[in-house]
């Protein structure tokens, strides 16, 4: 029973191991050398990602609360993935950061709160995981600690955090009293569409919205993203993300199955609204942080219209998309991050002429926006592709129209990025920058992602094997 058991909970266990190991070397040594112990930490969190692809079969534990599938340990091993670069992202970051330790520990609480809620069978048990995972992100959200714009960014983050979280429990609450029961299989048979149930949904609903940045729940979302430490940025865009939009298909398709006429339309409304209001904003934006944060509401909504089909097929376009995502954003990102650390420069402007000096850096970012755009033969055609394939398994054409039409509006904004750094010139433009090991690995790894994931059609057929669907 204990083999079984541990089986089914090793990458939660894992991360639990590496953040007790990261405490006791904190207290235990009063000088540290960030180096060798950065390193260390990138060895276990490779470890820890080649250990979620072994072999594992479905279990349920804890009466019903904790869950797991192959598609689980698939979306746990993508949200490990993007982990891992996200930390190799972050070495010419952290290594000069007094708080390298405490970083981590945040990091790895909150991937562990990812996986509970991921694996959550029970309301409470989606609550508690999404609670370990937020209040340790809103203190990475403040992690600059000089800056007043890193503090700001924490209070705003934990002010609509704490607002979301309300939504969601009172919705909960709701639901318990509609159906009286909190388990995910229970809720099903109890569910009959009555208006109370619908309010219930919908409370539930805008807290997800929230912490996906669906608009109109997105105000938060550029300031915090633009006040974070890039790589804290990275996070909250792609892993969080990628996280809470897991858990959302899953609730959709299971739980609230039978009131899938109701939440298509929302999520058709929803994406409409998401799509323009982020291509909108971000045409307006200078600062790369803000820019990529409308980006990523944009992105939102891109996957909020494959939900909406509501089949196998969306629920697999939808773990195809994040997984594509996770390499362009992040690729698009580490290269912010590394010249935000070298030069403070975070603006387009500051971007004039970049390929002069710095031409790896320089096509890093050009292929990552490349497949942020959908532009083929990059992943994120392939991903949008699907996702537009999923919608339009309900016939509702003009929604789709209307999808594509925004993927051509936000080649403005990614295309004036590229010609800011290919076309454009300064008479001081960013001097040579030393790109250190760990990041050149992560920049390989993105660029793979985007260049092979799209073209080995074995990765969403894979997908695709595990999903679920209504």
């Amino acid at each position: 029973m204990w083999n079984g058991i541990i089986v089914s909970l090793r990458q939660e266990l894992m991360v639990t191991g590496i953040l007790f190991l990261l405490l006791f070397i904190k207290v235990a040594s009063t000088e540290s050398r960030p180096g060798p112990i950065l390193t260390l930490i990138n060895v276990l969190l490779t470890v820890n990602l080649v250990l979620g692809f072994f072999p594992a079969t479905g279990a349920t534990l804890f009466n019903g609360m904790f869950h797991t599938d192959g598609l689980i340990v698939l979306e746990k091993n993508i949200l490990n993935l993007g982990t891992l670069i996200v930390s190799l992202l972050a070495y010419d970051w952290l290594k000069t950061h007094r708080q390298m330790l405490e970083f981590y520990m945040l990091l790895l609480a909150t991937l562990t709160g990812f996986f509970f809620m991921i694996s959550a069978g029970n309301l409470l048990m989606f609550y508690l995981g999404l609670e370990l995972s937020t209040i340790p992100l809103t203190a990475l959200s403040g992690f600059d600690l000089e800056k007043r714009q890193s503090s700001e960014a924490a209070m705003k983050f934990i002010i609509s955090s704490a607002f979301s979280s309300a939504l969601l429990l009172f919705g909960i609450s709701l639901l318990y009293g509609a159906t009286g029961t909190l388990g995910f299989i229970e809720i099903v048979h109890h569910l009959d569409g009555s208006a109370f149930q619908l309010f219930a949904f919908i409370l539930l609903f805008s807290g997800f919205a929230f912490k996906v940045s669906a608009v109109p729940f997105h105000l938060w979302t550029a300031d915090v993203y633009e006040g974070s430490p890039v790589p804290v940025t990275a996070y909250l865009s792609v892993i969080s993300k990628g996280a809470v939009f897991f858990i959302f298909v899953q609730t959709l398709y299971t739980v609230f199955k039978p009131m899938a006429g109701d939440w298509r339309r929302i999520l058709v409304l929803i994406s409409v609204l998401t799509m323009l209001t982020g291509n909108l904003f971000a045409i307006r934006q200078n600062n790369l942080k803000r820019l990529l944060a409308f980006s990523s509401i944009v992105q939102s909504g891109f996957i909020l219209a494959g939900m909406s089909g509501s089949s196998r097929t969306g629920d697999a376009s939808v773990v195809y998309f994040i997984l594509i995502y996770i390499f362009s954003n992040l690729g698009a990102f580490g290269v912010v991050a590394l010249i935000s650390a070298q030069t403070g420069r975070e603006t387009i402007d500051d971007y004039k002429g970049l390929y002069t000096h710095n031409p790896l850096l320089s096509w890093v970012m050009a292929i990552s926006l490349f497949s942020l755009a959908g532009i083929p033969p990059t992943a994120g055609f392939f991903g949008k592709f699907f996702l537009l394939m999923a919608a339009a398994g309900r016939g509702n054409y003009v929604f789709i129209s209307i999808a594509a039409l925004n993927m051509v509006i936000s080649l403005y904004y990614y295309l004036r990025v590229i010609k800011a750094i290919f076309m454009d010139k300064q008479p001081e433009p960013i001097g040579k920058l030393k790109v250190p090991l760990l990041p050149n690995i992560a920049f390989a790894i993105c660029l793979a992602g985007i260049l092979v994931t799209g073209l080995a059609g074995w990765v969403y057929d894979y997908i695709y094997s595990l999903s679920i669907g209504v």
